[in-house]
């Protein structure tokens, strides 16, 4: 998202959606027809990994690229009305004691040539800057989604901004950074396969909430949909069959850059390819010495890949995420967090023993109860609100995202994610962190 004047949402025809098919491109999550028509799978073999490459925590069911109409282009999404009607997604609030300021930049690195588009274009990224903030009254609270990534978001799902209206964050744009707090412990993100920024909007806000500055990275084409500044929507164009350990290099080099340019805005500069205004306060708060980074999914073996790539990442965790490549072969002596679903873990995932195996510095690994793969992405509130209107019952939603109440998983995330990096950043030490709890039995630890 980028700061600046909220723009309509835009109209959008939707598709019809009734077969096991249309199901998958609705939830947008890579559900196979199989598991949409409640078929199992192959099973995990000896290694950890399906015989089809196709396990449930896997990055195939992220949000598998989507067959948006060829015939949409980006101008036309400008030509429609807003809405008044329809669904009115909600979002959690945030947790912590502190209001949230969020703005948006667009980064361009000279350095690198885009690796999924031909040509010499220089690679730019879309982040977004959650914070706390004081001051809020007069800055509008961000939307979900720019308009026209918005639109096309919902439309690769068969909806419509006229049949679903995408949430307003905790974000209050522009607001001035709380000074207050001093320099801010910062955290990366990194999502889902040809997933959205958007889709850690729950965790980041909390977060921010919580003293932290909190940074969302889109991975421009291998995200599904980009909004750059003049309406430009640029779209996943990742090879079919791209390997996913040169997608996680690529994501590394993006979060090294990311944080380069964090060390431009804490030496007093404006990182923005456009010299956008900046919150104040924002270049005065940046911790350099206090990096961590989080991620879902893909986005979650993008950790251990950026670790290995830049020492200046502290600490990091994964949440519910496959390794690839060589990054969990190699000893990584931070602190560090695995957090899976109910389903998956090392006795199943042979990259989660590997990786475990070579982590020299404090290590946990936890798992959530009654959870899915997609529990812990926005996924697992979004979906759910919308499932009267897709006509999802409640045995589809809990074969994707589990038994556990989405309001549930998400504060148990919120609260074990903020225990670590608490612990690791700021030097907080978490009883959480030591065993189980009574407040949450929903967590167990793998030992």
């Amino acid at each position: 998202m980028r700061h600046g004047r909220p723009r309509h949402r835009r109209k959008l025809i939707a598709k019809a959606v009734g077969t096991a098919g249309a199901l998958a491109v609705v939830l947008g999550a890579g559900i196979t027809s199989a598991m949409a028509t409640g078929t199992t799978p192959n099973k995990p073999t000896a290694t950890g990994i399906s015989s089809d490459q196709n396990t449930p925590w896997a990055p195939e069911n992220d949000e598998a690229p989507l067959d948006h109409p060829k015939a949409v282009h980006p101008q036309a999404l400008a030509a429609g009305r807003t809405a008044s009607t329809g669904l009115q997604l909600k979002l959690p609030a945030p947790s912590g004691k502190y209001s949230v300021g969020m703005v948006g930049l667009h980064l361009v690195d000279k350095s690198r040539t885009d690796p999924y588009v031909s040509g010499s274009t220089s690679r730019e990224l879309m982040v977004s800057l959650w914070y706390p903030a004081t001051s809020t009254s007069g800055h509008y609270k961000a939307p979900y989604m720019p308009s026209i990534s918005g639109a096309h978001f919902l439309a690769t799902r068969g909806l419509s901004p006229q049949l679903v209206t995408l949430p307003t964050t905790a974000g209050h744009v522009l607001a001035p950074v709380n000074t207050t707090l001093g320099k801010l412990p910062v955290l990366l993100y990194s999502t889902g396969l040809h997933s959205d920024r958007a889709m850690g909007t729950a965790l980041a806000q909390d977060l921010a909430s919580r003293g932290y500055l909190v940074v969302t990275v889109d991975h421009t084409h291998d995200a599904n949909e980009v909004q750059f500044p003049g309406n430009r929507l640029e779209v996943n164009t990742m090879p079919a069959g791209a390997h996913s350990s040169d997608t996680l290099k690529v994501r590394a080099a993006d979060i090294k850059f990311v944080i380069n340019k964090l060390g431009t805005l804490s030496n007093g500069g404006n990182p923005d390819a456009g010299h956008a205004t900046l919150p104040s306060g924002l270049t005065k708060s940046v911790d350099m010495s206090r990096i961590g980074m989080f991620g879902w999914s893909l986005g979650g073996g993008a950790v251990a890949t950026s670790m290995q790539l830049d020492s200046r990442i502290a600490a990091g965790a994964n949440l519910d995420g496959q390794f690839f490549g060589s990054a969990q072969n190699k000893d990584l002596k931070r602190p560090f967090m695995l957090f899976s679903s109910g389903v998956h873990n090392r006795n199943n995932d042979s990259s989660w023993r590997n990786m475990w195996s070579h982590l020299k510095g404090y290590r946990v690994d936890i798992k959530l109860k009654g959870s899915a793969h997609l529990s812990f992405s926005d996924n697992e509130w979004m979906v759910t609100q919308e499932a009267r209107l897709l006509g999802l019952s409640q045995a589809q939603l809990q074969q994707q995202y589990g038994t556990i109440d989405p309001d549930r998983a998400i504060a148990v995330q919120r609260v074990y994610l903020a225990a670590f990096f608490d612990q690791e950043l700021l030097k907080k030490h978490s009883t959480l962190l030591d065993g189980s709890n009574s407040k949450y039995p929903e967590i167990s630890f793998v030992r």
